[in-house]
C-alpha cells in the first residue's frame, strides 16, 4: 500500500542531499576561486569524489533513506544527525591519513559546515513536500473497516502510523458486539457496509471478519466488486496460532513459520559467505601475518603460556566448534566456567588493553575461514552457558540458526560483556533475531562499519 509514493518520497530526498552536497561544493569552490587551487585540480576532484562515495556509504548502510525512516520527522532528522557526524569523522580519516595537505582546510570548513545546513534545509523542505501531497485530495485513498475487534483496532493504528496518503473513514459492526468506545465512528451495522462506503466515497474496505466466521462476507465481496470498491480480507491467524507467523508461498500454497529467515535462502547465504571470505582473507594476509608475533611476544613475556586461547562454544544448529582469541587472562581453571568481570583479576595488563580495543578476537577470522564462524551474527556463548542461557530465555536456541559472529547487532546496541540480569540477557536475545529476520548484505556492512567506529569511540562494555 502506497509502497510507490514512498519509493518517489525516498527519490525526492536522495536526489535532494546530493544535489545539495555538489552544489556546495560548487558555490564553495566559485567563492574561493582566487584563493584555492582550481577545484577542477586532481586533489580537488578526487575530494569532492571521496565526499559524495563516503555520504553515499555511510548514509545507505545506516539505512537513512529507508522508508520506515523517512515518515517520522524526529527520528529521521536524528538519523541524519547521527550519520553527518559520521560522515564528518570519515572525512577527517581521509584528509589525515592520505596527507591531503594541499586542500584548503577553509575550504573544507565551510563544505562541512554548508552541508550541514544544507541538510537541515532540505529535511524542512522535505517535511513540506511530505504533508503537501499526504493531504492532496487527488492522493487520499478512503478506508473502511469491517468490523470491531482486537485486529480491526491494530489495523487502525497501522493506517494512523505509516498509511500515508489514507483515511480511515470508520468502522461497520452490529450494535452488539460493540463495547467500548471507538477514537473511529461505528457507521453502521455489517450489512450496510456497501451502502455506507458508497456514500463515503470509500474506495477500499478490509474485513477483519473472513467469510468462515461470517457467511455473508462472501456476497459483501461480490457487491463490493460490482461498485468497484477493492475488498480485501484480514485474516486473525490468532485463531489458529497464538503468536506471530510469516507467511511464504509454495506456487498458491500458503506457508506458515514463525518468522523470516532471509538467510535460509541459498543464494542469500553464498553472498554473505563470499563476504566473509572476502574480508578475513584480507584481515588474514595484511593484520593477523604481524599482529600475530607482536602481540603474540608481548603476551607471552607478561604471562608464560600459550599466545591463542582457544574455547569450545556454541556455533550453528547448536553444533560445538572451537573458538579462537588471543589469550587476554592469565592461564587459570575457571575459563571454561567464569565469564570475564569487570576488574577481573585474572586479566593481565597487555588483555586488558587487547580486550578494550577488541583486539583480542582477530584470531576468530580464522573461525571465519574455516566457515566455523561469519563476520556478523549472534556472538558464541560458551557450551555450558548455551545451557544455562537457553533455560532463562524461550528463544535463545533460535541464535543458533545462525553461524555465530565476531560482531552482532546486539554488541552494537550495547549488549556485549558480562551478562549480569535476565533482563539484558533478554535484550540481547532479541537483537539478535531481529538480526536474523532482518538481515541484508547491507545490513552486514553497517554493522562492520559501526564497529570499527565503536572500536575508535570506546565501549563501557568492552573489559
Amino acid at each position: 500500500m502506497n509502497r510507490q509514493f514512498k519509493y518517489y518520497l525516498q527519490i525526492t530526498l536522495i536526489i535532494l542531499d546530493f544535489f545539495i552536497l555538489n552544489l556546495i561544493f560548487l558555490i564553495s569552490g566559485f567563492i574561493f576561486e582566487n584563493k584555492i587551487e582550481p577545484i577542477t585540480s586532481n586533489s580537488y576532484v578526487e575530494f569532492w569524489i571521496v565526499l559524495n562515495l563516503c555520504w553515499l556509504l555511510i548514509s545507505f548502510t545506516s539505512r537513512t533513506y529507508s522508508t520506515n525512516n523517512i515518515i517520522n520527522f524526529e527520528s529521521f532528522t536524528k538519523r541524519s544527525v547521527q550519520v553527518y557526524l559520521i560522515w564528518v569523522i570519515g572525512m577527517l580519516f581521509y584528509l589525515f591519513f592520505l596527507r591531503k595537505f594541499e586542500i584548503s582546510r577553509f575550504f573544507i570548513f565551510i563544505t562541512f559546515i554548508n552541508f550541514a545546513l544544507g541538510l537541515l534545509f532540505n529535511r524542512f523542505l522535505f517535511l513540506g513536500i511530505f504533508y503537501h501531497f499526504k493531504t492532496k485530495e487527488f492522493l487520499l485513498k478512503k478506508i473502511l473497516i469491517i468490523g470491531y475487534n482486537e485486529t480491526a483496532k491494530k489495523l487502525a493504528n497501522y493506517f494512523e502510523e505509516e498509511g500515508i496518503n489514507m483515511q480511515l473513514m470508520g468502522f461497520t459492526e452490529d450494535e452488539h458486539n460493540v463495547t467500548e468506545l471507538s477514537k473511529h465512528p461505528i457507521l453502521s451495522d455489517i450489512n450496510n457496509s456497501i451502502q455506507i462506503a458508497k456514500e463515503l466515497n470509500v474506495e477500499e474496505i478490509f474485513s477483519t471478519i473472513t467469510p468462515e466466521q461470517n457467511n455473508y462476507i462472501y456476497k459483501l465481496m461480490n457487491i463490493a466488486e460490482k461498485e468497484c470498491i477493492r475488498f480485501k480480507i484480514v485474516p486473525d491467524l490468532s485463531l489458529f496460532i497464538n503468536k506471530p507467523v510469516y507467511i511464504d508461498y509454495i506456487r498458491d500454497m500458503p506457508i506458515l513459520s514463525m518468522r523470516s529467515e532471509p538467510l535460509d535462502d541459498v543464494g542469500n547465504r553464498i553472498k554473505k559467505r563470499a563476504l566473509d571470505i572476502a574480508l578475513s582473507l584480507f584481515v588474514t594476509i595484511f593484520i593477523l601475518s604481524w599482529l600475530i608475533p607482536l602481540l603474540g611476544l608481548l603476551i607471552y613475556l607478561e604471562s608464560k603460556g600459550p599466545i591463542i586461547f582457544s574455547q569450545m562454544r556454541t556455533g550453528k544448529n547448536n553444533k560445538n566448534f572451537r573458538c579462537y582469541k588471543f589469550r587476554s587472562m592469565r592461564v587459570n581453571n575457571e575459563s571454561d566456567v567464569k565469564q570475564a568481570t569487570k576488574n577481573d583479576y585474572r586479566i593481565t595488563k597487555i588483555g586488558k588493553f587487547i580486550r578494550k580495543t577488541s583486539l583480542d578476537e582477530f584470531p576468530q577470522f580464522l573461525n571465519v575461514l574455516k566457515g566455523e564462524m561469519s563476520v556478523v551474527g549472534p556472538r558464541p556463548h560458551m557450551v555450558r552457558h548455551t545451557e544455562d542461557y537457553s533455560k532463562i530465555v524461550d528463544q535463545f536456541m533460535v541464535r543458533q540458526f545462525l553461524k555465530p559472529g565476531i560482531t552482532g547487532w546486539a554488541q552494537i546496541n550495547g549488549f556485549r560483556g558480562e551478562i549480569t540480569d535476565s533482563e539484558q540477557l533478554k535484550m540481547r536475545v532479541n537483537n539478535d533475531l531481529w538480526y536474523l529476520e532482518n538481515w541484508t548484505i547491507w545490513f552486514d556492512v553497517r554493522i562492520i562499519f559501526l564497529t570499527v567506529y565503536k572500536v575508535f569511540k570506546g565501549d563501557k562494555n568492552a573489559f
